[in-house]
């Protein structure tokens, strides 16, 4: 019987050299794209605008489709709402859920956004909150109007990603394929860049999924429920700057707004 000997990059030195060779380096981009004075506007913060603008437009077309009737200046109402949720569960939750000592010590910081920290799981809150207490105050259903959301929001989830990956941030595992990267804010291991892959799945494919949906005739809370059975989830690694014995699952949306990160992928 023909034997077949399989080779690997760790038992082989000359793959070893020759992988380290094809490796893709990081393009270490700044994370302040333009500065002004003592202002500087960041990539992460831009994502975020850009989130909020391409909803605006998808909201519209969806409920059209779906045939919801809903004016131009309500959406308009509605991202206010959203963006207020957003900032403030996902600032909260950042506070409560992973560093709430440092915060009773230091109560002014709570405020302080621009200095970074945002929880995914505060935030996902905070929109459902505003989401409830728009529909409470225009009379609309619920599911009407989030079956006609959810096809913005993986928009926001692939720009999200695209602002991690700058901000080398919500790395992958240790890996020896040939696209690894090494990230400077981890260590010198060649890792995943999960963010792109994030980036690619959450965000286009996503979008794919849901608005082919979003046109069928489905009942409503399907659209809605779909997009939270549909996203992709990674196991991450403990952050230390949260706790070094915890593990946390990011399942989809931009978990940070500045510079620190709530956790990492692993």
């Amino acid at each position: 019987m023909r034997r077949f000997t399989v080779l690997s990059l760790h038992s082989s030195p000359f793959l070893l050299t020759r992988f380290k060779r094809i490796m893709i380096k990081y393009p270490n981009i700044d994370p302040v794209f333009i500065r002004i004075g003592p202002l500087a506007f960041r990539w992460y913060g831009l994502m975020y605008a850009l989130s909020f603008i391409a909803a605006i437009f998808i909201i519209r077309a969806t409920a059209v489709r779906r045939g919801l009737k809903i004016t131009k200046e309500e959406i308009s109402d509605m991202m206010l709402y959203v963006a207020i949720g957003v900032i403030l569960g996902g600032r909260l939750g950042y506070v409560l859920f992973y560093n709430l000592g440092f915060y009773l010590e230091n109560p002014s910081k709570i405020f302080a956004v621009w200095e970074g920290g945002m929880s995914f799981h505060g935030g996902l809150i905070g929109v459902l909150v505003a989401g409830t207490l728009f529909c409470k105050r225009y009379q609309y259903s619920f599911y009407d109007l989030a079956d006609v959301s959810a096809p913005a929001v993986p928009v926001g989830l692939g720009l999200g990603r695209i602002g991690n990956f700058i901000n080398g941030e919500l790395w992958g595992r240790p890996t020896d394929v040939p696209w690894c990267m090494v990230f400077p804010q981890a260590d010198e291991a060649c890792r995943h860049p999960s963010q792109l892959y994030q980036a690619a799945l959450e965000g286009p494919v996503l979008f794919l999924i849901l608005w082919v949906l979003s046109g069928r005739k489905v009942p409503r809370g399907v659209v809605f429920w779909s997009f939270f059975s549909s996203t992709v989830s990674f196991v991450l690694s403990p952050n230390s700057s949260v706790s070094p014995t915890r593990n946390w699952d990011l399942s989809s949306a931009p978990s940070r707004w500045g510079s620190s990160s709530a956790c990492r992928c692993s």
